[in-house]
């Protein structure tokens, strides 16, 4: 269950009292916010909203702080892809530290104001042990992108809120550098507002890899490079239920299952612990001894020198295909980005952090190429299968074709019969196209 089909406002109010005032009370909201609110419990979080988060840098160091942050390097980025945006829907937007302090915060005028009367605000500190369950806080307790609607929150503070974040990996170490977060009214607590934020993320990471400095070769006596045996992974799985990995010249067709912890372990970076892969796996609850038997075939099929334990991690640098998507639409090569895209990311699996991916993903370059007003692109996205039914896309296009071309008047057409045969949310009916047409 993802925020968009949580309960009215007013009832998840009601749960957060039953479970607040009625102790052992089980809470009735989904198992990402059950758990937040279990944590919360265990550490005397206040659920009435008396005790606001700290104020933990003050405007002198913060300023110092903050210059020397990996993430400063990034914020016109932020800036770009979700300050505009935040500034003219009334949002706020946000940027943390790994410790969940909020180095930057910017947006709408208004609602910066109101965010600070709750202590939404730069240097303050809004982990989960400090401000309860919030999209900042519990994205870096789960270690994944999260939306927190309402009454979610486990302090009444902020029940007036939404909110949607992610974290933001070091693309070397996969070490968390800190948290992108927007912050607003009921439209936060949307699938495209989770995609967006999800979206900032990865680009903020592809950014950072693309200008990350390469560790110095060490030359041979000939003045040259030593051979070296390839130890990288290459992963294919964009357009596919079955992912393809290749290592040490040999090519894996993984199963669906492992496709899904593989891609997982290559989006969180280097190590992971069971419980988190669990929840990145599942919304329902997994077994511990389920998740150790998968991973102890997936060790067998792949190796102990490419899989490890305790944490679960990928041992050597991977290549992914839906990365090399992701870099090329941060550097803004739209064109290649969309030659390289097979097709959303394993399409039918149902795994939280490969939906959240996938969504994110496809909005990103969806956006980049309706964004280019270019044809060819916009051409190239309504031919292939998971744009076909894209009643915008074909608008961009008619908007974008010469006047009295037949094919400006035909794509017009196309837009006009997809925006009267769908009621549904264009994502959903494209996603729904491609699996039908993959044969589904």
């Amino acid at each position: 269950m993802d925020a968009s089909t949580q309960p009215l406002p007013s009832a998840l109010r009601a749960a957060h009292e039953r479970y607040v005032t009625a102790p052992g009370e089980p809470p009735q909201v989904r198992l990402l916010v059950a758990d937040s609110w279990r944590r919360c419990r265990a550490g005397a979080v206040r659920p009435d909203g008396s005790r606001l988060p700290p104020l933990r840098r003050t405007a002198g160091d913060l300023a110092a702080y903050r210059r020397d942050h990996p993430l400063a390097a990034v914020l016109p980025l932020f800036g770009d892809l979700l300050g505009a945006g935040a500034a003219d829907d009334g949002h706020v937007f946000a940027v943390g530290d790994r410790d969940g302090t909020l180095l930057w915060v910017e947006g709408d005028t208004a609602a910066v104001g109101r965010a600070e009367r709750m202590h939404f605000a730069e240097g303050a500190l809004w982990s989960e042990t400090q401000a309860g369950t919030n999209a900042p806080g519990t994205a870096l307790a789960v270690g994944r992108a999260v939306q927190i609607v309402a009454g979610e929150h486990y302090s009444s503070a902020a029940h007036a809120w939404s909110c949607a974040a992610a974290p933001v990996r070091d693309p070397g170490t996969g070490r968390v550098l800190g948290v992108v977060d927007l912050t607003g009214g009921s439209t936060i607590a949307t699938p495209p507002a989770f995609a967006a934020v999800r979206a900032a993320a990865l680009a903020a990471e592809a950014e950072l890899a693309r200008t990350s400095f390469a560790p110095p070769v060490l030359l041979g006596p000939d003045g040259h490079a030593p051979s070296r045996p390839e130890t990288g992974v290459r992963l294919a799985a964009l357009g596919r239920d079955s992912a393809l990995l290749e290592y040490a010249g040999h090519t894996h067709r993984l199963s669906a299952r492992h496709s899904e912890i593989v891609v997982a372990l290559a989006l969180q970076g280097r190590g992971v612990t069971g419980d988190r892969l669990a929840v990145d796996l599942s919304e329902r609850e997994m077994p511990p001894s389920t998740l150790r038997a998968e991973l102890t075939r997936l060790r067998a099929v792949l190796g102990p020198d490419l899989l490890g334990s305790r944490p679960y991690a990928l041992l050597h640098p991977v290549r992914a295909d839906f990365a090399a998507v992701a870099e090329l639409l941060a550097a803004g090569r739209v064109d290649r980005a969309l030659a390289r895209y097979a097709g959303p990311l394993l399409p039918r699996s149902e795994a939280p952090v490969v939906v959240g991916h996938r969504r994110a993903l496809e909005q990103q370059l969806r956006g980049a190429v309706l964004g280019s007003g270019d044809p060819r692109l916009l051409r190239r996205w309504v031919d292939a299968d998971w744009g076909a039914d894209d009643a915008s896309a074909w608008r961009h296009l008619a908007r974008n074709l010469p006047g009295g071309s037949p094919q400006r008047a035909a794509a017009a057409a196309r837009a006009h019969a997809l925006d009267t045969a769908f009621a549904v949310p264009p994502q959903a009916v494209r996603h729904a196209a491609w699996l039908q047409r993959s044969g589904s």
